[in-house]
């Protein structure tokens, strides 16, 4: 469809700004309406950097980002690519994460797809209105419900900047076009108080709708996406756990679709712990991991462990007997109520517990775990500050020669501990891997990395082997293959001076292409995608993958 004149100045995908040539400002009417002057994109760029460097807030930072984005594709991608490392902590964690506590007082622009409870029966129209700006065709959406937004909680529709951020990674790191993504905000109410009584926001007010019509919703978003966008990848984000399995469970074979708070996490934590094993130059199969958080982002980071011990070698009972999962109860056994089905294969006999201390409330709390446990590797996905305290940390280091401490909550308020007490704690001896970027620790004369343990090195490179392969579905194998290949491509970058569980950010492009090759191949194998070898899935990639320019 070609625009002329201020409609394709206005579209986000299409508008060149200064760098219209004096042929295009003719043929396309944009003569008049641009400065005489025509520019190449470095120096559009040079005064895009100079406007970002004037802010003085994260949070102005990140609003002019998402208004460059809404203005031109070519240009915020671009500046996004060339400062990665400085750019992801302010266009996704942690400073999305403030952004979407303020969506409603800092709207600006529409961008995206809202489906509420009153569209039901009408939300194959919402689609096709989205998809009128996109020509017609997606290839991959992101959907939230806003209830459980990084560790912030409900955020009615604040949640949408989190598909938004979403998807410019996939489009900067996986190489996805951004025309042909889609974020969605599902607006099912909110239980946040402060929420239904701030005049300005902009989600429906009143209580979060979790039954018939919440699925009937959610049923009719899928259909009308499977309809009209075949093919299409559908990453569900940031649902609370009583919906997110779920929804996984009951969508993942009627539309190519996976959840990166359960999948992607469990992908890129398994693949930082099984690097760390290797950096500490310890049997993979040795591994003994205790998790806190037990809930849907937790049991995912176990049970990919325990398909990685198993493709390591290990029977999978065993890979499950040496994974161990503590929640706010203290570590799930057979004597607690309440435990969800998703969590039985990991709770313990509590008569095989005997000669272990409970606390005064009978609770097996997490600083005996460790004692008991000796474990390799402590993961944290709590949202709770702090609770890897020093004595947690101390048992660890006695455990074991160098304790793999993960950290992973989001945004970095919620980190379960900061990384330079955990060096400090362990004499330098623990690698340190987080949620939210840190600054490298100085400590005992050396300069220690900590990784960024964040789902960018693994989702835009799932989303690349689907789109590559043609795949219907995101299988358990294939995440596993995703897992396997950054705990390879780690292996390959490690650094002897200053050894870190993961490459860093500014790799994360080749990262995605190598993860997203394993994921091609790992659907090929299976039989769930049509035949293809190595080399074409590769040039399949390569061809694919949009590059910002004019």
């Amino acid at each position: 469809m070609e625009l002329y004149g201020r409609d394709l100045l206005a579209n986000r995908y299409r508008n060149k700004g200064t760098s219209f040539t004096m042929e295009e400002r003719e043929r396309l009417g944009l003569t008049g309406l641009l400065p005489p002057v025509v520019e190449d994109l470095e120096t559009q760029l040079q005064r895009v950097e100079i406007e970002y460097r004037s802010k003085s807030t994260d949070l102005g930072r990140h609003i002019f980002l998402r208004l460059l984005q809404e203005r031109s594709t070519v240009l915020f991608y671009r500046f996004l690519l060339d400062n990665i490392t400085e750019l992801l902590p302010i266009v996704y964690t942690p400073t999305v994460g403030l952004a979407c506590q303020e969506w409603s007082r800092a709207y600006r622009r529409e961008h995206g797809l809202y489906v509420s409870l009153g569209d039901l029966g009408r939300v194959g129209d919402l689609v096709d209105n989205a998809l009128a700006e996109l020509d017609g065709h997606v290839s991959v959406v992101v959907v939230t419900d806003g209830e459980r937004v990084l560790g912030l909680g409900d955020l009615g529709v604040g949640g949408m900047g989190i598909p938004i951020g979403k998807l410019a990674l996939y489009s900067a790191v996986g190489g996805v076009d951004p025309s042909t993504t889609l974020p969605i905000t599902v607006d099912v109410g909110t239980d946040n108080e402060s929420l239904l009584s701030d005049p300005l926001y902009l989600g429906r007010r009143h209580r979060r709708e979790r039954g018939d019509d919440y699925d009937a919703l959610i049923d009719e978003l899928v259909d009308a996406l499977q309809d009209r966008c075949p093919g299409v990848l559908l990453q569900w984000e940031d649902f609370a756990q009583r919906h997110a399995g779920r929804l996984l469970a009951r969508h993942r074979t009627r539309i190519c679709s996976f959840n990166d708070d359960i999948q992607g996490t469990a992908a890129v934590t398994a693949a930082a712990v099984m690097s760390g094993m290797n950096l500490t130059g310890t049997t993979p199969t040795a591994l003994r991991t205790v998790i806190v958080g037990a809930g849907s982002a937790g049991v995912g980071i176990a049970d990919q462990l325990v398909r990685s011990l198993a493709h390591a070698g290990l029977d999978v009972l065993t890979a499950r007997s040496q994974t161990w999962l503590v929640d706010r109860d203290g570590l799930l056994h057979d004597g607690l109520t309440g435990l969800h089905p998703f969590q039985e294969p990991y709770v313990r006999e509590r008569g095989a517990l005997e000669g272990w201390e409970a606390d005064h409330e009978g609770r097996f709390d997490l600083v005996e775990v460790v004692r008991r446990v000796r474990p390799h590797a402590l993961v944290g996905v709590t949202g709770q500050p702090g609770i890897f305290t020093e004595d947690v940390i101390e048992a660890m280091a006695e455990g074991v020669a160098r304790p793999i401490v993960l950290p992973l909550s989001n945004p970095t308020p919620r980190c379960e501990a900061i990384p330079s007490d955990v060096i400090a704690w362990t004499d330098g001896r623990a690698l340190v891997g987080t949620g939210s970027p840190f600054a490298p620790v100085h400590h005992g004369g050396r300069l220690h990395a900590v990784a960024q343990v964040n789902n960018i090195a693994v989702f835009p490179g799932i989303g690349l082997g689907v789109l590559a392969s043609g795949a219907p579905q995101v299988t358990d194998e294939m995440v596993t293959a995703a897992t396997l290949a950054l705990a390879g491509e780690a292996a390959a970058r490690a650094d002897e001076a200053a050894p870190a569980l993961l490459p860093p950010v500014d790799t994360s492009r080749d990262l995605a292409r190598a993860v997203g090759l394993a994921v091609a191949l790992a659907a090929v194998e299976s039989g769930i995608a049509r035949p293809a070898s190595a080399e074409q899935l590769e040039r399949r990639i390569d061809e694919m993958r949009w590059f910002p320019a004019f």
